[in-house]
């Protein structure tokens, strides 16, 4: 290799922004009111990547952390890729048990937590040669983040880093059962621009970051935000927060999943604000139903972005309101350096608008699970990723998602797309959300089931969608069963639902 080339380093990413933007806001704590320029953050980050050496922890060996979206998860992020310790960002959602099993799986010898994440600290204690805790008052046993980095140094570390090296573990979804885990290397999180110049983000944005920061989007946009040099507003989702975010600091772009902004549409109601500082709504995660992409356009933001990817992908795809206006039912066209194609169950390139498997590879992309040879060997192939995603693509490149290959449901020798049934039962008025999924028949081997979550105020009936869904649907599409409730559906951190846990549930009910 030329070692005159530079290196792709996401150390590199905070070191610039600080060089070229030192007093300019980087980031606002919405839970703590701190502001921080983007000098004060890369002097924190070199403090506590100087405390985690202080304690003895060294480039290779792995520290979870575990927070809600708050500033310091950006200076973790960051101490991190600057000492080559690896990351294992925890999902606060899991149980104890579960956070402990993966602290253990991972071989973590050190944990950051949040003060309220008190018990799984407490639980894997026997692991952890260190705990630090983040806003605490002082009295738990664990060192406190404030005062290591008062006691550290605010110089730059210099430690190697290469490109190749691991930057942090993160886990999948989880829709089909528990989650994989795979690692993110310092590469693939130095090439985020192509889709964040998709969504035409410039020098005069505010960021507002309310994906959950564990997970790989929120990372990305904590990333972008630092590459571009904009403030970065970050917030847990909380509808009322949101918008008053929006307001207060005159925020221009923010990530949503469709989930995020149905439940916006009644606090914007109930108390209108200011939005107009709105340039950008970035969708992700799930397919956008037609109804709330109608509801944001009207009360949010005018201007829609969507992307397409999956995490073990990253960004493939990106729609912008242009594309939208030419193509209302597809995700967009591949971004600088994503890679799309459309194949067949032998991985052949199928021609313009026929219906294959998504494959996709991009410089954000990993190449393997972690220690799961057998997940890998399926989903990695002759140098692409298989998504399990059915789509197509037309002649102008424009990407169409036809749903999951699993979630095809086979009823009476009949091949039903679960996708399909999902997008005729949302434009049913009263309906807020939905998922189509399997249960076990005896006559018919798989009935069609529809979960329905029912919109506030609204007396739909099953009947009504049954009668919804024959108008539009072949007799052997229309589901069999209607369930309905008003909570909201399981998700994962990206929007997903969580099919299996709804198998689960009622084919137990049924059972």
């Amino acid at each position: 290799m030329n070692r005159s080339l530079g290196k792709m380093l996401v150390g590199n990413i905070l070191q610039t922004a600080a060089l070229r933007f030192p007093d300019d806001p980087a980031v606002v704590c919405a839970g703590t009111g701190r502001r921080y320029t983007f000098r004060a953050v890369n002097e924190r980050v070199n403090r506590l990547a100087h405390a985690l050496g202080d304690l003895g922890f060294a480039k290779g060996d792995v520290v979870a952390f575990l927070s809600s979206n708050r500033a310091e998860m950006v200076e973790i992020y960051f101490a991190l890729a600057r000492t080559g310790i690896v990351g294992l960002p925890l999902n606060y959602r899991l149980a104890t048990s579960e956070m402990v099993e993966l602290m253990r799986a991972m071989g973590a010898s050190g944990l950051i937590h949040e003060a309220k994440f008190a018990a799984a600290a407490t639980a894997a204690q026997p692991l952890l040669k260190h705990v630090i805790e983040i806003g605490g008052d002082g009295t738990a046993p664990a060192r406190d983040y404030e005062k290591l980095l008062a006691a550290a140094s605010p110089a730059a570390v210099e430690i190697e880093i290469d490109e190749a090296d691991p930057f942090y573990f993160n886990l999948t979804s989880g829709t089909t059962g528990l989650p994989k885990s795979y690692v993110l290397t310092q590469y693939n999180n130095s090439t985020l621009q192509p889709m964040f110049q998709a969504f035409e983000t410039s020098r005069k944005d505010v960021a507002l970051t309310v994906f959950p920061a564990f997970g790989r989007v929120g990372f990305a946009w904590i990333a972008a935000a630092v590459m571009y040099g904009i403030p970065n507003v970050i917030a847990n989702f909380e509808p009322n927060d949101v918008l008053r975010l929006i307001a207060e600091e005159r925020v221009t772009m923010v990530n949503l999943v469709p989930t995020m902004a149905a439940m916006l549409m009644p606090a914007i109601a109930a108390a209108p604000r200011d939005l107009s500082s709105l340039r950008a709504v970035v969708f992700a995660g799930s397919s956008l139903p037609a109804s709330i992409r109608e509801q944001t356009i009207e009360k949010l933001c005018p201007h829609l972005y969507e992307y397409y990817g999956m995490q073990e992908t990253g960004a493939l795809v990106a729609s912008t309101p242009e594309d939208r206006a030419k193509r209302p039912d597809s995700v967009g066209r591949a971004i600088l350096f994503g890679e799309v194609r459309i194949a067949d169950d032998e991985g052949r390139t199928l021609p313009p608008d026929a219906l294959g498997e998504i494959l996709g590879r991009s410089p954000n992309a990993v190449t393997a699970y972690f220690e799961n040879p057998q997940k890998s060997a399926e989903t990695f192939r002759n140098g692409w990723i298989h998504t399990g995603d059915l789509g197509s693509i037309d002649t102008d490149g424009y990407l169409f998602i036809r749903g999951r290959k699993k979630d095809m449901i086979v009823t009476g020798g009949q091949n039903v797309h679960a996708a399909e049934v999902e997008e005729i039962i949302l434009r049913c008025p009263g309906v807020a959300d939905c998922a189509v999924f399997a249960l076990p028949d005896d006559m018919w081997g798989a009935r069609v089931t529809g979960l329905v979550v029912v919109a506030d105020g609204s007396d739909l009936t099953a009947a009504t969608l049954e009668a919804h869904c024959r108008q539009h649907l072949a007799g052997f599409k229309t589901p069999k069963q209607f369930i309905l409730q008003t909570e909201p559906l399981p998700r994962t951190p990206t929007g997903k639902v969580q099919k299996f846990l709804l198998v689960e549930r009622f084919g137990k009910a049924a059972g």
